[in-house]
């Protein structure tokens, strides 16, 4: 059995999961097509795309909930169906749509699968259940979204998994735990777990992640660590001059996308070189500037906007 610290023959070590031409149809439905990933272990890796953009379709594929219409996929050196049982042992996984059950208290429903997982060892959830103010001692359906949620995190976490998969996991928390939801993140990856989260929060994975794709209409559309999909995304440059200049002067400019104009203000998106820009601006008798990378908002846009044009054409 290989695990999630093993490396190949090259010294590298063995992907925690890796999809290789995953496919998943629904007959008319959309699902997934030819999905590459590799999630390399002990760290944060995001998945990123709205709701309907195949992100619960490849969780449950690579959890082996679903059968694949074609490709492989391996989990933490496993096949997710042969070897289920032993897959879910090593695996905490919280779904994007949880359902729990309502007469039971939490405290009842973290027992049960404690129990079933022959768990002796309780540090862990008690630690959490304090750490979060999870309410445990009422009927689930008394609960708020946001308490049952609390549960779901303790299912997912309680018995200190190889691979946590986690599905939009801080829907309905408040924003002071959903900072504590990340300094947890930081440390199990640092006691050696790895994480797949899925989310459409930008700007929860960008505070979080490592490594990123983005999924659109069941296609991946970009792969990177957040610094490498930065580095390939516009430049966003605001100008400010005395008078009106002529937008189109800029928009003509080579990989250069007008953003926003006012009676003194430009906002140009600049993926070409900055040199043309910066001498029209001198021309133009500039009073000012800012420039910023993109932040992952704008990431994100900018891979559907192009796929959205190159769906178009």
């Amino acid at each position: 059995m290989v695990r999630t610290g093993a490396v190949t023959a090259t010294g590298n070590p063995e992907p925690a999961v890796r999809l290789t031409h995953l496919t998943k149809s629904f007959g008319p439905r959309r699902g997934i097509r030819g999905v590459d990933l590799e999630v390399n272990p002990h760290q944060v890796f995001g998945f990123l795309g709205p709701n309907g953009a195949g992100k619960s379709t490849t969780i449950r594929l690579m959890l082996g909930l679903y059968h694949p219409t074609s490709g492989t996929r391996q989990v933490l050196g496993l096949d997710p169906v042969r070897d289920h049982a032993e897959l879910m042992r090593r695996v905490g996984y919280l779904p994007g749509e949880l359902t729990l059950f309502g007469r039971l208290t939490g405290q009842e429903i973290l027992d049960r699968f404690a129990h079933a997982r022959a768990m002796t060892d309780l540090s862990t959830r008690r630690d959490l259940a304090q750490r979060f103010g999870a309410e445990l001692d009422r009927p689930v359906r008394t609960l708020s979204k946001g308490n049952r949620q609390k549960i779901g995190l303790l299912l997912a976490f309680q018995h200190r998994p190889e691979l946590l998969v986690l599905d939009e996991p801080t829907s309905g928390l408040d924003p002071l735990l959903q900072d504590e939801f990340a300094q947890l993140l930081e440390e199990v990856v640092a006691a050696g777990s790895t994480v797949f989260l899925s989310s459409h929060d930008l700007a929860e994975v960008q505070r979080v992640v490592h490594q990123l794709a983005i999924i659109r209409e069941g296609q991946i559309v970009a792969a990177d660590s957040v610094e490498g999909l930065r580095a390939r995304a516009p430049r966003v440059i605001e100008l400010l001059f005395p008078a009106r200049p002529n937008p189109a002067t800029y928009a003509a400019l080579p990989g250069t996308e007008l953003r926003a104009t006012d009676s003194r203000r430009l906002v140009l998106a600049v993926t070409g070189p900055v040199t043309p820009v910066l001498a029209a601006a001198a021309k133009d008798g500039a009073e000012d500037i800012v420039a910023r990378p993109a932040d992952l908002d704008e990431l994100f846009l900018t891979f559907y906007a192009d796929k959205e044009s190159s769906h178009d054409a």
